[in-house]
């Protein structure tokens, strides 16, 4: 059981690090190929990962559930998060993009006491006050270095958060791996538009088409690393290593990209990443403590 648990979070440690580098690929490609076709290539590049996962597997993709509400209404999220994310990631720099992903999970929280009425106590509203206010000194909206591309990385936080929630929403019965597949099928849409309506052409470059491919087999790598730590262990464990992305992407940028990120934009990450880390710590004290109240009831 140990191991298994070291293993867990070594893949995910690993899995942020191949995300990381994925951001850096997605940067990349964006700096010479269209936005459009970065979407697109990821969209194909994903879908047909999980359609062979599927295939292995033998879950059934094509069905009538894809038309389920709940199904159709988190593939609109998938898309408002994904054009926000590929946006973001090519016109901010990494670091100020990854403190602001890192929000996402305070983001979750809010919209589940919001929308699905899930209470929350004092100290996770004032976590998610702290990781707002975190997110305004990385954004400085009235500040000079201000661009407003800004927005589109909060329109991903907010995209991917819905997302998260509304799959909450989707009945048992649809298999993830169909979820995730619809899901990654959804972004073609939005590539497509970008397509039609950017004014730079499609591109052949090989340095360009050496970006997007390194950019769809790292995601894919970091998307198996996450599959596989989540199995060998709960939750609860690995969960919080999530957030060791903002220190690689922040230092992918450093490196690649010659970024120095700013007081503020430290300082707001530190608090997103402070507060992200409580209002984890808290949900699952209190999931410890409603699993121990219920066994006498259980028992009874």
């Amino acid at each position: 059981m140990q191991i298994n648990v070291l293993r867990a979070i070594g893949l995910m440690l690993g899995a942020m690090a191949f995300l990381a580098v994925s951001d850096v690929f997605i940067k990349l490609a964006s700096q010479r190929a269209p936005l459009g076709q970065v979407m697109v290539s990821m969209s194909l590049g994903g879908t047909a990962l999980f359609l062979a996962l599927a295939a292995i597997k033998r879950v059934r993709i094509f069905t009538a559930d894809a038309l389920h509400p709940m199904v159709l209404l988190r593939n609109a999220f998938e898309i408002v998060g994904g054009l926000g994310l590929i946006v973001g990631i090519s016109k901010v720099p990494l670091s100020v993009f990854a403190a602001i992903m890192q929000a996402a999970p305070l983001v979750v929280t809010l919209g589940a006491a919001l929308f699905l009425r899930e209470e929350v106590g004092w100290r996770r509203w004032t976590a998610i006050a702290v990781g707002l206010v975190g997110m305004l000194l990385v954004i400085r909206p009235f500040g000079a270095e201000f661009s407003g591309w800004e927005l589109f990385a909060v329109m991903g936080v907010v995209g991917l958060a819905a997302r998260d929630l509304v799959t909450r929403l989707s009945p048992e019965s649809i298999p993830s791996l169909a979820i995730s597949t619809w899901g990654f099928m959804a972004i073609i849409v939005p590539g497509l538009a970008l397509l039609i309506f950017e004014a730079k052409p499609m591109t052949a470059e090989p340095l360009a088409l050496v970006y997007i491919a390194a950019m769809v087999v790292v995601t894919a790598l970091g998307y198996l690393c996450v599959t596989t730590a989540m199995r060998l262990a709960p939750a609860a464990i690995v969960s919080p290593f999530r957030y060791t992305r903002l220190v690689f992407t922040t230092g992918l940028g450093m490196a690649v990209f010659g970024e120095r990120p700013g007081l503020p934009t430290l300082a707001g990450g530190a608090l997103i990443l402070a507060a992200g880390l409580y209002t984890f710590a808290r949900e699952r004290r209190l999931a410890i403590r409603t699993a121990a109240a219920s066994r006498p009831a259980a028992a009874g």
